[in-house]
């Protein structure tokens, strides 16, 4: 007498298989056709962005208007291209910002295909969380900027007048404001590295010391040079999401470990 074939027990894992894998101009071809989305979706904020010139020129205006209460301030272009060449600065970086949803998601779904079901809903809500933090980030860099200015500023007399290069001036400000934007999304992005299997809480432990180098050294480039307030201005909150990304990483090993100990104890028993 033939007996039953025992009933199959699917794993978690066999419920959403990972893609197959894919060959390297398959990728090459994905990546492409992702950067050029981007890249239009860039092209048309950006365009926005040169119709914004004077809201943003308003905003980073205001520190100087205090300053020239006190003493002669004022902002000087140092050629006769120098105001497009700002203006197209100013719409290159808004365009970039602005565009920030299309891009991150653009750059996070490239791995999607590599992960099962499960940690794509994990990418895509990390996605969703990027975009924000990103916007709330930039919005501190703008909080920050005036206050910045103020103290920097505050350090020349008031008998000296205070003639600043707009194309510096302006350097400064998006580059603190582009800095605190991508801070408050570094911890997303260690937190997605983990979900996926990449990074391991323990590594990201192990790695702490080579992290706060490589905040400090990104924070000195993200900053103009010699500005040692605005680079810990921006250092500091990257440390600190760097270890909330972390004790998140711990917490999901943590439950993946309880959930595999479980399920050898369900099997073994």
């Amino acid at each position: 007498m033939t007996s039953a074939a025992a009933p199959t027990v699917a794993s978690p894992r066999a419920e959403a298989p990972r893609s197959a894998a894919m060959p390297v101009a398959a990728h090459l071809d994905e990546a492409t056709r992702r950067a050029v989305r981007a890249a239009v979706a860039l092209a048309v904020c950006a365009l926005a962005g040169w119709f914004l010139y004077e809201p943003v020129m308003d905003l980073v205006r205001a520190p100087i208007a205090q300053i020239a209460a006190e003493r002669n301030a004022s902002l000087n272009f140092d050629s006769v291209t120098g105001a497009f060449d700002l203006r197209l600065r100013v719409a290159l970086i808004a365009g970039f910002v602005l565009s920030s949803p299309v891009w991150l998601y653009e750059l996070f779904a490239f791995v999607l295909p590599g992960l099962t079901r499960r940690e794509r809903r994990y990418v895509l809500g990390s996605v969703g969380a990027a975009v924000p933090l990103f916007a709330a980030g930039c919005a501190t860099g703008l909080l920050l900027f005036p206050h910045m200015v103020s103290v920097l500023a505050g350090f020349a007399s008031s008998d000296d007048s205070t003639i600043l290069d707009a194309g510096a001036y302006i350097d400064f400000a998006l580059k603190i404001v582009i800095a605190t934007g991508l801070a408050f999304v570094l911890p997303v992005v260690l937190v997605v590295l983990n979900l996926a299997g990449i990074v391991s809480a323990r590594a990201l432990a192990r790695s702490w010391r080579y992290a706060v180098v490589a905040i400090v050294l990104f924070s000195a480039l993200a900053t103009p040079s010699a500005d040692v307030m605005s680079m810990f201005v921006v250092a500091v909150p990257m440390t600190a999401l760097y270890a909330a990304a972390l004790a998140i990483a711990a917490l999901h090993d943590r439950a993946l470990a309880r959930a595999s100990a479980s399920e050898e104890t369900s099997c073994s028993a």
